[in-house]
């Protein structure tokens, strides 16, 4: 993973001051104290600093935390047919999300052998490398390593990199007809064959291998790839739940995350039991799932999502926040901080409070919600404001 952190940050002091600050429980009036990559203090706090920044009355939340965006695979095919360089894509995902208030990322890789999709489990190690190895990126990059069980080849390659210790989340897939996204059976031949990227021979291999798997051989996979997992510590999730009796039997394995439930009941259930339950940002904003599947906004109301995610677009993100539940802005702030940062494991972040890890984003609410700066690991990152100029600058 490649984190700004990691990189060595030095000791200087920063405030972020006249601001409205979302705490975990609370929205207070102040400043916001950071020494290295920490918060050191909030509220009334020391205003000597290397660098002091007035916001202007705006709100400062903690950066967004992303379980699952898959948002790369658009950077590395800008266009069907045209690839770009990895890691040319990958600078492009950093710059892009944090732009969006993303400051920590789990890119959802899928170890899926689709070349017509643009996906094989060769192109998910090549981008984990990618990451593993990058030195100049901005945000803190993870990889979420999605594993279509119904491939063998697939499970290999997710358990060589569980094994590198390069994932920091796995969640197990089966792309199957008559299961999750494709739970009807028509709508998945016809989805396969109606599709520009496969030949109609394409498209009935797909089809026949992975309509010809047995669901006890589906568990079977997908308990082989959540014990590798667990040996490495790495959390798990699953993908597109839709039955309460399946679910039941993923949590007694050890799955932790429930990925876009598609009924209500099997999100209750999986809330239930202790899950963290995630549903889409988009799905939130645009008031409907674009697979006809359960609705953000129902899901919220039954109060069983416990945190959100950008899938295909990180705009949606920060935008969802705002979306008015009829709750407090900070329960809407934590489903993209502090929630899935603790889903993840990830007990530094999510939060703005002493000892938290500096990660905040300054944000403009109106007529969009937008992101005005960005600091990561308290360095600044990003920043969009026009006219506005520091109190002091900064050395």
């Amino acid at each position: 993973m490649s984190s700004p952190s990691q990189r060595g940050v030095g000791e200087s002091t920063a405030v972020l001051e006249n601001a409205r600050l979302v705490t975990p429980d609370d929205v207070v009036s102040g400043s916001v104290r950071i020494e290295g990559d920490r918060i050191v203090d909030v509220g009334d706090v020391e205003r000597s600093a290397d660098t002091v920044v007035d916001v202007g009355g705006r709100l400062v939340l903690p950066g967004l935390v992303d379980l699952h965006g898959d948002d790369i695979e658009s950077h590395l095919h800008p266009r069907s047919g045209a690839r770009v360089g990895t890691h040319m894509a990958l600078a492009a995902a950093d710059r892009a999300n944090v732009a969006a208030g993303i400051t920590t990322k789990f890119h959802a890789i899928s170890f899926e052998l689709d070349p017509d999709e643009n996906r094989s489990p060769e192109l998910g190690a090549e981008i984990t490398d990618a990451v593993d190895r990058a030195d100049d990126l901005v945000i803190d990059h993870r990889i979420h390593a999605r594993c279509e069980v119904t491939q063998s080849r697939c499970i290999e390659a997710v358990e060589d990199v569980v094994a590198a210790g390069d994932a920091a989340l796995v969640s197990v897939m089966s792309h199957i007809p008559g299961k999750g996204q494709f739970r009807d059976q028509d709508a998945f031949i016809e989805y396969y064959r109606d599709s520009q990227k496969h030949t109609i021979e394409e498209a009935e291999a797909i089809i026949d291998e992975r309509g010809g798997l047995e669901l006890e051989t589906v568990r079977e996979r997908v308990t082989r790839v959540v014990e590798a997992a667990a040996e490495r510590g790495v959390p798990t999730a699953s993908h597109d739940d839709e039955d309460v009796g399946e679910v039941e039997r993923l949590r007694e394995i050890g799955v932790d995350v429930s990925e876009y439930p598609i009924t209500l009941e099997t999100a209750e259930r999986a809330h239930e039991l202790g899950m963290t339950v995630t549903m889409g940002a988009p799905n939130l904003v645009r008031g409907e799932s674009q697979w006809g599947n359960l609705r953000t906004a129902d899901a919220i109301d039954a109060g069983v999502v416990d945190a959100l995610v950008a899938d295909y677009h990180p705009p949606s993100l920060l935008a969802a926040t705002f979306v008015d539940t009829g709750e407090p802005l900070p329960t809407r702030v934590r489903r993209v901080t502090a929630n899935p940062a603790d889903a993840a494991g990830l007990d530094d972040r999510g939060r703005i409070e002493p000892g938290a890890r500096a990660d905040l984003v300054v944000v403009d609410r109106d007529p969009t919600p937008t992101v005005a700066r960005a600091l990561v690991g308290g360095r600044p990152a990003y920043r969009a404001e026009v006219g506005d100029v520091d109190v002091e600058g900064s050395r």
